[in-house]
């Protein structure tokens, strides 16, 4: 069982950092390695894709239904991106939490800090990288963006950095399994 190290008990882990830093990696290690962490599924108002499942992928809602649940504090986080809603449940979250089974939240700076003010009791990861220079350089190693999309990934992520003094522990991913078994102590899962 995955403990929240300030409070002793089964615990809302939420990792965020900039576009580029290793989130998904570290995320999927994580699940991979410790089966017993349940990762949380966004809403979202947008039309399924591809083989997406609803419950799996995401919870997929209508705009009504989206803002009935904001309405209702039925969310931890939520916000609006290119036209559809996106957020993450509490009514799961709290559900695997009191089936005494460890949450993790990957989310981007502005949920996490929705989070802290709406699950203060969150244990909170900003997973930062070693240095500017070569979160550009993953950024840029991707090949899926044009020129503009990475000066705003880029402009975000200056952004970003400059709030890592907010979280409970700021992990380097320098490398990606010495940054992995940081987080497992963090997360007292070795």
């Amino acid at each position: 069982m995955v403990l929240n190290p300030l409070l002793n008990s089964p615990s809302l882990t939420v990792i965020t950092g900039p576009s580029g830093v290793g989130k998904g990696s570290i995320v999927k290690k994580l699940l991979e390695r410790h089966k017993e962490i349940w990762l949380s599924i966004s809403a979202t108002t947008r039309a399924p894709r591809n083989l997406e499942i609803d419950g799996e992928h995401y919870y997929f809602l209508d705009r009504e239904s989206f803002k009935k649940l904001v309405h209702e504090d039925g969310f931890l986080e939520w916000a609006e991106f290119a036209g559809h809603f996106y957020g993450t449940p509490r009514a799961q979250v709290q559900e695997q939490l009191s089936n005494r089974r460890a949450v993790l939240l990957e989310i981007e700076l502005e949920g996490a800090r929705q989070v802290r003010n709406s699950f203060p009791e969150a244990f909170q990861i900003f997973l930062a990288p070693p240095n500017f220079v070569e979160l550009e350089r993953r950024i840029r190693g991707r090949a899926t963006d044009q020129e503009e999309a990475i000066q705003k990934r880029l402009n975000r992520a200056r952004d970003e950095l400059k709030a890592k003094n907010e979280f409970d522990a700021v992990v380097v991913n320098d490398d990606l399994d010495i940054a992995l078994s940081e987080i497992e102590k963090l997360m007292r899962l070795s």
